[in-house]
């Protein structure tokens, strides 16, 4: 059975780069290609995938110095609760409980375990404001 392949052009979709790029990097052996009779690049599966695991290590190791969320909140896992696919994720952090919903693999790529210190970054998009019916009128 063949390996699976894709066209050049998908693989450089696929990893955020330039067609260009790849043919440079094919020339500097960091990526294998084969050609169709017909002379087309092909890119197999197996490769794009390589290079992006590598890609995803290489920007894990460089250190964020800022960032535009401002709710950011010290806390301790409490709880993980995962599936197959996805994953839910308890967190306190001084008088507040935050949950992350987040993927299965999130979870085990940041290796997150029961007990781990981390930092719970709050980016919201909505923020509802709610009122007490008992309120006084104010007139």
């Amino acid at each position: 059975m063949s390996t699976p392949t894709i066209r050049i052009g998908q693989a450089a979709e696929l990893l955020g780069v330039g067609v260009e790029t790849l043919r440079r990097w094919e020339l500097e052996g960091r990526l294998a290609t084969t050609r169709t009779d017909g002379g087309q690049r092909r890119v197999a599966i197996a490769e794009v995938t390589r290079l992006l695991t590598e890609r995803r290590r290489i920007t894990q190791d460089r250190p964020i110095v800022a960032q535009s969320a401002r709710n950011r909140f010290a806390g301790i896992v409490t709880r993980i609760e995962r599936d197959r696919v996805a994953a839910v994720v308890e967190v306190i952090a001084g008088p507040h409980r935050l949950v992350s919903l987040m993927t299965a693999e999130a979870v085990e790529e940041l290796e997150l375990k029961v007990g781990d210190e981390v930092m719970c970054v709050v980016k919201a998009t909505n923020v509802i404001v709610e009122v007490h019916s008992s309120r006084e009128s104010r007139a």
